[in-house]
């Protein structure tokens, strides 16, 4: 389980986690925004560098996008798609994930 379901406000807090690619772990994010749940890799389009501003900090003041601190690329929630910035047209890349009873899961995870 990657949260309690609750963990998650709709365009608040993200939670970071990890996941294993290539060997190693890489850190990733989900958040709730229109009442659904969206994870990705925590790495810019532009540039590999995480996102969140300050720990799990991963919308813009308006809590309508994702936004890279490091750049100020401008994310949609439930696309991953790069609407502002250096990255314009780019994407997050995107992780399944599933909520049920009462928490957030890894889809991979729950293949195996």
């Amino acid at each position: 389980m990657i949260c309690a379901s609750a963990a998650l406000s709709d365009g608040g807090d993200g939670v970071r986690f990890t996941v294993r690619r290539g060997g190693r772990d890489v850190p990733a994010f989900v958040v709730r925004f229109g009442g659904q749940v969206f994870a990705y890799l925590n790495r810019c389009a532009h540039v590999a560098v995480e996102l969140d501003w300050q720990p799990g900090r991963f919308f813009d003041a308006d809590r309508a996008y994702l936004i890279c601190a490091t750049h100020g690329a401008l994310y949609r929630p439930e696309s991953g798609r790069c609407v502002a910035g250096p990255c314009r047209g780019g994407r997050l890349e995107a992780l399944v994930v599933v909520e049920r009873d009462g928490g957030v899961f890894l889809a991979e995870d729950e293949a195996g």
